[in-house]
């Protein structure tokens, strides 16, 4: 997703699973700031922005939510505008709950 054309990102958020130093030097090369907290068995310490690691869970309530629908969870659409379509409906689904609570 890095590679699309529209837009590069100012900064990947990702766990420690992507803590490894040839993604780092990419990320480094294309100038896009890794906020990856270092693992637990690295030998020198690398800090992180946390307070924007912390929007990261963000990400991953919305994504949950997404999975929520099984067509989406799935895969069940074979083309991609389909399974877009249905993206867009589930997001649609699930910020029509904060309209209404609002």
């Amino acid at each position: 997703m890095i590679d699309l054309p529209e837009q590069a990102p100012d900064a990947l958020l990702a766990d420690k699973g992507y803590d490894a130093d040839a993604i780092r030097a990419d990320l480094a090369e294309r100038k896009i700031k890794a906020v990856i907290p270092g693992r637990s068995n690295r030998r020198v310490k690398i800090d992180y922005d946390r307070t924007l690691y912390k929007q990261r869970n963000r990400i991953e309530r919305m994504f949950g939510q997404l999975k929520i629908n099984r067509a989406i969870a799935t895969r069940y659409d074979q083309l991609a505008s389909s399974f877009l379509g249905m993206v867009h409906l589930a997001t649609a689904r699930y910020w029509l709950k904060f309209v209404h609570a609002a």
